[in-house]
Order: structure tokens, then C-alpha cells, then sequence
């Protein structure tokens, strides 16, 4: 019988589960992504979005206090300094779940879930909108055929 409760229990108690999702959230916001099962991606893509709305909102001192307990103290610096800035533009849907198939002893559905924007494309994004990544792949395509004319000449000298 389910008697209405929220959220999935994983056959774990609320310490064990709260130090999963902890553990889950902190992981993916130090490296970027992760690969966990399908249901447990489900679990924290709601808390991942709630910490990084709380992230971009008030003063560094409100930040560290709402995140505390939700994050360890270089995933609660890395969001505030780095990662919130990059969703400025955008509400929710901060990440993205790619299936990579299932596991092979449990036959597990895997996923990898990681950031929608990544700090290159975000920097991408800048330059290509002032017009500056254009600029610079001329510039490495005029450095390529310089290098190699210099390298025929010397060969050819020889």
C-alpha cells in the first residue's frame, strides 16, 4: 500500500537517502557530470534546479545559508562562483539526462546527466554574438597556410 508519499524511497532510510542526493548533487556540480541510473537522475533534476534558482538569487551570505545544508563547502563555492552565473538567461531545466543503455549485472537503465550549458559553449556563445570567433578561425587558418608554405620553403632549400 502506498499511502501518498512523496518522492522515491530507494530502500533506504531519510539519513541514507538524504546523503545519496547530497552526495549526487555535490558530484555533479564539482565535475560537471555524472553517470547514475535513471530513477536517481528523476530524484535530484527537481533539487538540482531549486539550488541553482537559490544560487543566483539574494547575497553570498543568504546563498551559503539556504545551501548548507544541501551541498558540501566546494560544490556550495563553485555553484555561486561559477555555475549560477552561467543560467542567468534561463528559469529551470538546467540539466539534461543522455541514456546510455542498461547495466549489465542489474539491468539498470544508466543515464548521464550533465549541465545544458557548459562553460565553453557559454563563452561561445559571447564571442560568436560580438563577432569575435569568426575573427579568430581566420586567424588560425591564415597561421595553418603560413606554417606550412614556411615548411615547403625549407624543404625545398634543402
Amino acid at each position: 500500500m502506498r499511502k501518498n508519499i512523496f518522492g522515491r524511497q530507494f530502500s533506504r532510510d531519510t539519513n541514507q537517502r538524504k546523503a545519496l542526493f547530497k552526495s549526487l548533487v555535490s558530484s555533479l556540480i564539482l565535475n560537471g557530470s555524472i553517470k547514475t541510473t535513471l530513477e536517481k537522475a528523476k530524484a535530484i533534476k527537481g533539487d538540482i534546479d531549486k539550488i541553482v534558482n537559490k544560487a543566483k538569487k539574494g547575497d553570498n551570505v543568504l546563498k551559503t545559508q539556504l545551501l548548507q545544508r544541501h551541498l558540501g563547502i566546494d560544490a556550495m563555492s563553485k555553484l555561486i562562483r561559477d555555475i549560477a552565473p552561467r543560467f542567468t538567461d534561463r528559469n529551470s531545466g538546467y540539466t539534461k539526462m543522455i541514456k546510455l543503455g542498461r547495466r549489465f549485472s542489474d539491468n539498470a537503465a544508466m543515464v548521464l546527466m550533465e549541465w545544458v550549458v557548459k562553460p565553453e559553449m557559454k563563452n561561445d556563445i559571447k564571442e560568436l554574438s560580438a563577432g569575435k570567433v569568426e575573427e579568430k578561425s581566420k586567424t588560425k587558418k591564415t597561421a595553418v597556410k603560413i606554417a606550412k608554405k614556411e615548411t615547403k620553403k625549407k624543404v625545398n632549400k634543402k
